[in-house]
This record gives structure tokens, C-alpha cells and sequence, in this order.
């Protein structure tokens, strides 16, 4: 990819970059000042068409390639993303507003999967059982689907993307992109470094565009499987067209993600990580911890906490003091401040309001200064939505056990973290609480690569072990715990995985 941005975003079909011809475009908008970055384009329907054809003639003989063969074509662009790896979150910092730390994250979360996928023949093992019946054995083998089909949201553009089209490549399938409309360069560079790395012509393509380019992947015979990661109402629709179309369809989707607090907790600790994971990346993340929910006396921290929320403020990416970026865009921050709104005329106690932030320099940013309510009730707009930007709210409760069942009430169950000193507590919580991601002393609970994202409840659909893992039997889900615990002034990290009927 050119530097500066190109004008145009280009597409990625059969292995060659081409300018499409459609006549509709999406400004991509720099979202610290409203700049015009380039110009998206809404594919055209005989693109599609041709973007998938090429990876159904593709898979032909893709899925016959030696497993070893397509190991060493991870290995080489592991190699490129890491060499990379600077260059990569500046475009990245540049087109999402991330702070240019958020963005390297970003990237590397990434390439973590990219070496997971290296080691692709062991995860692609059978079973074999002598004499299941007189002199008869038995074997099964893994063996891949056919076209795959990543639909991308723009607050991970490079993380989420290399999710998922490394995975599928290196098991044997082919793939077509289609990455956010407000992010696409930074995918559009993991595009070029793939084909750097040797991926032949054809096993990748890259569209762009809208509902109705993600429609027609949806509806295509050819497509087998679809990913995807955004909003509920979108992934709604993805799943229900998708399996009535009888494809594999797994999407992540909302979340209101609770942080416990325990009135044993190290409160500095407990201070410290809610302002990481409630304000960092402008909040708009499926992880980020929206509600804090504290236990018995811990809730005497709160004034604690907003001095400490209050010492934070957004920037633009290159600002080594910002402590996040901007939202998205114009309509991304309305919807916060609306919501922001919505909780003081509800009644909640708004004790730190970032609803009219200014950021030196940059007067049309999407700006929103860190934001706290307390006195929060389930029954609030602002608690039954996902707000997706920094805004943190309080909810008190006298024992684990209102906390517990006050989260288990909640439509979603992505992500969920308990801070206490109390191994029984942790016990407790871990075992039943109803939400797949679960972290003790550990504030955004993901999940390295070899193990599950499990979002549960309205947060998932489809199958229950995305990017990397083997699927179990249907009927089981499993529930992926990071834990931290702390011994004499020495931590070590244990990571489980539990798996319950």
C-alpha cells in the first residue's frame, strides 16, 4: 500500500489489487479531526461474484496442499507482521484514532494467533480406534469446509481479521474479507504482507462495502462459513440469513461485561485496572468492563476511583499523555452522549461527566472524557445497553451472591472479572456465574489463542468454539477462566478451561 493513504481503497481479487468500479463510495474520516482519509468502495455485485468464484476455484487445490506446506506460509508472514509490527499500528493508530501503545496491542494480539495457526498439523489431527467392532476400525479425519467468509468491526482491525483468515487458510479453506468500512487500511497492509509471505493467487480475496456486499456472501452457494464480530443487531441478521442458508455460523456480538469488586480486594489494584478496562480504547471494546459492581464496603472506593478517572484524558494517536483515542466517528460519539443523557434523567448520579471534552488542537474530534454514574438500577437505559465508549457505571450490592445473581439476569454473558483475596470467593464465582470469559484479579479476561473465545448467552451464536480450538459435542459450552493470584508479592498466571454440561 502506497503511502500517504492511497485515494482510493482498492480490492483484493484473484490475487490482483484493482480499483472497483462502482459508482458508491464511504469517506473514510480521521476521527481526532474529521479529515478525509480516502474513499471505501461498495463493491459491485459482478466483483463479489468474482471475488468468490475465485476462492471456490482456489480451494480446489488449496485444500490438497500439504498441511506442512501451508505452515511455512504462516511462519514467513508471522515473520513479515513482527518486521512490520510499528508500521502496522501507525496506519492503524491513524485511521481508528488509538493511541499508538492501543494500536501495537492491537497488532500483536494478532500475530499471537498467526503463530498459533504455525502449528496447524497438530491441530488438525483425527482419531483412530482399533476394533470398535469385530475386525473393524475406525477413523476420522479433520478436513477443511471451503470458502470462509470474515465479516470484521472497526475497533480491532488488525486483531480480528487475523482471528480469522489465518486459521481458515492454514486448515485448508479459502477466504474473503470483508473488513469494516471505517477501517479498511490497516487490513488492507495484513492483505499485501500475506501475499508477501507467499500465499497463492486466489486463497485470499478483500471486498468492501455494506449490508448488501455482506448479503450477497450471506446468500452464495459457495460460501460454507461465516465469522463474524460486531453489534447484536447485525449479528442477528448475519446468523438467521446465514443458517437459513444451512452455513456454519458463528458470531460474537454484545456484551455488558461486570467487574466485582470484593471489599477484600487490594483497592489500589481494583482502582487502577477498572480504569484500564472501563476508559481504555475510548471503551469501545466487546471486553471493556462497563459496570462495576461493588460488594459491602468496597463501595466507599468510588471517591477514590473518579479522582483517579479524572486524572485520565483522550488525545489524538501520537499523544504519548492521551489515555484513549476518539470514538469512531460522529454518529459512534452522538450515541454516547445520548446515552450519557439518558442516565441523568433517568436518575442516576452522574459524579464525572465527559460529555463536553475538549481536546487541545483538535476541535472537531469525536471526543468523551471519562464519565461515571453511581446509583445505577438494572431497570436504566443505560444499564440494559451496550454504550460502547468510556462510561462507567456503579451498581452496590451487600453479598457475592445479589452480585452473582444480579449478572447471571443479564442477557449477556461475554466477559466478566471478580477482584478479591478470597480463594472461596474466586471458587464460587468461577463456577457459577453464567458468562464464558472469566477473569480473577484480571480486569479483560481474553483468552491467548489456544484456548476459546466463549462469549454466552446473547453475546454468541452459533458454534461455541471460535478461532482455534476443536468444537466439542453441542451440548456442552465452555467457560474459559484467567486467573492471578497473588503470594507473597509474586504473581503467577494460571489459565483453565472448564467444561461444563
Amino acid at each position: 500500500m502506497s503511502k500517504p493513504f492511497p485515494q482510493q481503497v482498492p480490492l483484493f481479487i484473484d490475487g490482483q489489487w484493482i480499483d472497483s468500479t462502482t459508482s458508491e463510495w464511504i469517506p473514510l474520516t480521521d476521527p481526532a479531526t474529521q479529515n478525509i482519509l480516502s474513499q471505501v468502495p461498495c463493491a459491485t455485485d459482478e466483483e463479489m461474484t468474482r471475488a468468490i468464484d475465485s476462492a471456490a476455484k482456489t480451494f480446489e487445490t488449496w485444500k490438497d496442499v500439504p498441511v506442512p506446506v501451508r505452515a511455512r506460509i504462516m511462519l514467513k508472514y508471522q515473520s513479515l507482521l513482527k518486521e512490520h509490527h510499528d508500521e502496522i499500528a501507525t496506519i492503524l493508530a491513524k485511521e481508528t484514532g488509538k493511541t499508538f501503545e492501543d494500536a501495537k496491542g492491537d497488532v500483536w494480539r494478532g500475530i499471537e494467533v498467526v503463530e498459533h495457526a504455525c502449528n496447524v498439523a497438530s491441530l488438525q489431527m483425527g482419531e483412530t480406534v482399533e476394533n470398535v467392532a469385530s475386525s473393524i476400525d475406525c477413523y476420522s479425519y479433520t478436513q477443511p469446509l471451503g470458502v470462509c467468509v470474515g465479516i470484521t468491526p472497526f475497533n480491532f482491525p488488525a486483531m480480528i481479521p487475523l482471528w480469522m483468515f489465518p486459521l481458515a487458510i492454514a486448515c485448508g479453506n479459502t477466504f474473503i474479507l470483508k473488513p469494516s468500512e471505517q477501517d479498511p487500511l490497516t487490513p488492507t497492509r495484513l492483505v499485501e504482507l500475506f501475499e508477501e509471505a507467499g500465499a497463492p493467487k486466489g486463497v485470499l480475496q478483500m471486498v468492501h462495502g455494506g449490508k448488501e456486499q455482506v448479503d450477497i456472501l450471506l446468500n452464495h452457494p459457495e460460501t460454507r462459513a461465516i465469522s463474524f464480530v460486531g453489534s447484536t443487531a447485525v449479528g442477528h441478521h448475519i446468523y438467521r440469513t446465514g443458517t437459513d442458508n444451512l452455513k456454519r455460523v458463528q458470531c460474537m456480538m454484545g456484551a455488558k461485561n461486570h467487574m466485582v469488586v470484593m471489599p477484600d480486594a487490594n483497592k489500589q489494584q481494583v482502582i487502577n485496572n477498572l480504569i484500564g478496562a472501563g476508559f481504555g480504547a475510548a471503551g469501545q471494546r466487546c471486553m471493556a468492563i462497563s459496570v462495576a459492581v461493588m460488594v459491602g464496603e468496597s463501595k466507599e472506593w468510588v471517591n477514590e476511583l473518579k479522582e483517579a478517572a479524572s486524572a485520565i484524558r483522550p488525545g489524538a494517536w501520537d499523544d504519548p499523555e492521551a489515555a484513549y483515542g476518539p470514538q469512531i466517528n460522529p454518529a459512534a460519539c452522538d450515541r454516547v452522549l445520548s446515552f450519557i443523557e439518558q442516565g441523568k434523567k433517568e436518575g442516576a448520579n452522574c459524579i464525572l461527566d465527559g460529555s463536553n471534552c475538549v481536546v487541545e488542537g483538535f476541535p472537531n474530534g469525536n471526543w468523551v472524557g471519562p464519565t461515571i454514574f453511581t446509583d445505577v438500577t438494572t431497570d436504566m437505559e443505560i444499564y440494559r445497553n451496550e454504550i460502547f465508549g468510556p462510561v462507567l457505571l456503579i451498581v452496590t450490592v451487600d453479598t457475592l451472591d445479589e452480585a452473582m445473581a444480579l449478572i447471571n439476569d443479564n442477557p449477556n454473558g461475554n466477559g466478566t472479572s471478580i477482584f478479591t483475596a478470597s480463594g472461596y470467593a474466586a471458587r464460587k464465582y468461577q463456577h457459577g456465574i453464567q458468562v464464558g470469559q472469566i477473569g480473577i484479579n484480571v480486569p479483560v479476561p481474553v483468552p491467548l489463542p489456544f484456548f476459546s473465545f466463549t462469549g454466552w448467552r446473547a453475546s454468541f451464536a452459533g458454534d461455541q468454539h471460535a478461532y482455534g480450538k476443536q468444537a466439542v459435542k453441542f451440548y456442552t459450552e465452555t467457560k474459559t477462566i484467567t486467573a492471578r493470584w497473588f503470594e507473597d508479592d509474586h504473581q503467577s498466571d494460571m489459565n483453565m478451561t472448564i467444561t461444563l454440561k
